[in-house]
């Protein structure tokens, strides 16, 4: 038997809509919605509460929402009579003995079935070599094994937000065969599972026939991607190849022929078709180097046929102990071939990964990347001389090497939810100089539109655009070189700016981030704070745990900054906050010991002795009732406004103190009367 569980049904599990939105706005710090930490809910579907149910019912998950239906096939992937020949079957109905996962995840599991999916099982393949990323989209709280009840789920990044999508495991079969991507092992799922998932996420198995490599690897991973063209190359191709094999880049390549699609040619190359390229390698050849590049066939065979393939005599003349590393005859799908034939027979090349590290080769050293974001905001047309009209957003380069990329845009279009078909627009940006002269700019049709440039240090300004009468959504982000301000080159990029950091390039960064908030203006409002607050400050995965910064929060920041009184932060007031949260992200990194994103009440005690401030025991207990949640526990946002306020009446008691000869109240009771109110 199965359970149907509606989406009325299961949101009705989950808080009323008013209830909904005083929790956010109220103490509970829960982690951003949309990060890794607190996914986003598909359908406002929760794969725990609901295999809860069906394993207190003792039946089998049935998906309301994408269901065992043409309707989830689409209606133009097939013709009708074949259609209605379209049978679903569970894995438990297939095999004796399934398994979600057996002997580890592999591109080599992975065989393409009837669907022209090979965009998307080629970022996948890649996805199978980095464990980082593997790890993200493919949950181990699940399998046949234990607590089986036919429900699986499986995330993917999808406009900003990393989303939970559920699924039931009912395959779809034509002519008894696999019309999805089928397993090399009978028993093993996990590929078949995680497509469907990506084609309920895109709206059908139809949405995922054709499609862009580039958009899979950005789904697949959150991370940045850029296409380079075989045809015309950039001149440092090599060097960018190098540098992303090294840092454990994504990488996948296309052959052209639209209209020729999926033949294969004499030499094995498909033409219209995605690959993965899954290694590099310089090898000793005839008393001398060469460079060749392995590359994997998603259709777990068909194989190219000329030099340093399976069979070439090329492998002959290759020292024994590179031999036996390198080369494996097997048909698999996967092949060597030279850099030289990878340009002849490819047209395009894709890397992508957290950050821009594939540009990170030559006399470097270790150096980090940040990025700022702007989403879901609308654009309207572009409109010759007046990029004033469209919205722009700024960022300062402090210096450069002119030998090295240091900046990397990308822009995305945003669809409408249950839109993932729509098609896309030609958008792109604009660079702009403080004079508002362009200086670079790009467009083109596909989803994803993302460049990297050298600039010469200087204050840019990034203008969205498109060149249809047509306003649209995005998700703009904006990635820089960061000086090698730190000695190991294991520690992870930071999102903002490092505390050690010269004071002279830290405030020239908060006036930058200033002005791209300030949309010109002189000062910031509240509502403008509160977005600088949630992108810029909660970027760093350990301080966006703890929830976002409420714009009634904001609005306590802006009362204590704001001088003048008038609601609104001038640069000079915004700098004396920007060095207080810079401060207090030292101090919370520092005290959140055991990296949990959340300060308990001890660790508090601790944060405000470190900041030279003093709180007893009553305060401290009152603190922590007005800013902690349920568990006592206080996320960053909430700390910061804690110190602040602290920091702030504790100075204005001081002062206060000094201007009188006789004080009614103690520190502490006038402390405790003020933080608490």
């Amino acid at each position: 038997m199965a359970v149907h569980v509606s989406p009325s049904q299961e949101r009705g599990t989950m808080l009323a809509p008013g209830s909904a939105l005083m929790w956010e706005q109220g103490w509970q710090t829960t982690g951003a919605t949309g990060s890794l930490q607190n996914l986003k809910k598909f359908n406002n579907q929760d794969f725990n509460r609901l295999r809860a149910l069906c394993l207190s019912q003792g039946l089998l998950f049935e998906d309301a929402t994408f269901p065992a239906h043409v309707s989830s096939i689409g209606p133009n992937l097939l013709p009708e009579d074949k259609l209605r020949q379209i049978q679903w079957k569970r894995p438990t109905e297939l095999q004796r003995n399934p398994y979600l996962i057996m002997d580890g995840v592999s591109r080599f599991d992975i065989m393409q079935g009837e669907i022209g999916d090979c965009w998307m099982l080629a970022a996948l393949g890649s996805v199978t070599l980095q464990k980082q990323f593997l790890e993200n989209v493919l949950p181990k709280d699940q399998g046949f094994q234990d607590d089986y009840a036919g429900i699986f789920h499986f995330r993917f990044w999808q406009h900003g937000d990393w989303v939970d999508v559920v699924i039931d495991d009912q395959l779809p079969f034509l002519n008894g065969r696999y019309l999805s991507v089928h397993p090399r092992t009978s028993n093993e799922f996990w590929p078949s599972l995680l497509e469907k998932a990506y084609a309920k996420l895109r709206g059908s198995y139809q949405n995922l026939h054709g499609g862009y490599l580039s958009d899979a690897l950005v789904d697949l991973t959150g991370g940045v991607q850029v296409q380079f063209s075989l045809k015309d190359p950039p001149p440092d191709l090599e060097e960018i190849l190098k540098a992303a094999d090294k840092s454990k880049c994504l990488m996948g390549c296309s052959t052209s022929g639209q209209l020729r699609r999926n033949i294969e040619l004499r030499n094995g190359i498909v033409q219209g078709h995605a690959y993965t390229v899954t290694g590099i390698a310089k090898v000793r050849y005839r008393n001398d180097w060469k460079h060749i590049i392995r590359i994997w066939n998603p259709w777990g065979h068909g194989e190219w046929k000329g030099p340093w393939s399976d069979d070439s005599p090329q492998w002959d003349h290759v020292e024994p102990k590179f031999r036996e590393a390198l080369f494996r005859n097997k048909a698999d799908g996967e092949f060597w071939m030279s850099y030289e034939n990878f340009q002849e027979q490819f047209s395009w090349l894709y890397i992508c990964n957290s950050t821009p590290t594939f540009l990170d080769f030559g006399d470097q050293r270790c150096t980090t990347w940040s990025v700022d974001r702007h989403m879901n905001l609308c654009s309207p047309v572009i409109a010759t001389g007046a990029v004033s009209t469209n919205p722009q957003y700024f960022f300062k380069v402090p210096d450069y090497d002119p030998k090295t990329y240091n900046v990397v845009i990308s822009l995305m279009q945003k669809h409408a939810e249950g839109m993932q078909d729509a098609k896309n627009l030609k958008t792109g940006f604009l660079i702009t100089t403080e004079n508002s002269k362009i200086l670079k700019q790009n467009f083109s049709l596909t989803r994803d539109v993302t460049n990297y440039f050298i600039l010469s240090p200087g204050t840019y300004a990034v203008v969205p655009a498109t060149t249809e009468d047509q306003e649209f959504e995005f998700i703009l982000r904006i990635f820089m070189k960061n000086q090698d301000y730190n000695e190991n080159p294991n520690s992870p990029p930071s999102p903002v700016l490092p505390m050690d950091v010269p004071r002279q390039n830290r405030d020239s960064s908060y006036k930058a981030v200033f002005l791209r908030y300030a949309k010109q203006g002189s000062a910031i409002d509240a509502s403008q704070l509160q977005q600088l607050l949630n992108e810029v400050i909660l970027q760093d995965e350990m301080t966006s745990l703890g929830g976002r910064f409420s714009f009634d929060s904001c609005r306590g920041i802006l009362s204590l900054m704001d001088l003048n009184s008038n609601g609104r932060l001038t640069l000079q007031e915004f700098g004396s906050l920007w060095r207080s949260l810079t401060k207090y992200m030292v101090i919370f990194s520092k005290e959140d010991r055991n990296h949990s994103g959340f300060l308990d009440v001890s660790e508090l005690k601790s944060a405000i002795q470190t900041a030279g401030l003093a709180a007893n025991e009553q305060l401290l207990r009152l603190m922590a009732l007005r800013y902690s949640d349920a568990a006592r526990r206080i996320g960053f946002s909430d700390f910061v406004c804690c110190m602040l306020r602290l920091e702030t009446m504790t100075y204005a008691f001081q002062n206060l103190a000094e201007g009188r000869s006789q004080i009614l109240m103690t520190a502490m009771e006038w402390l405790t009367l003020v933080m608490y109110t």
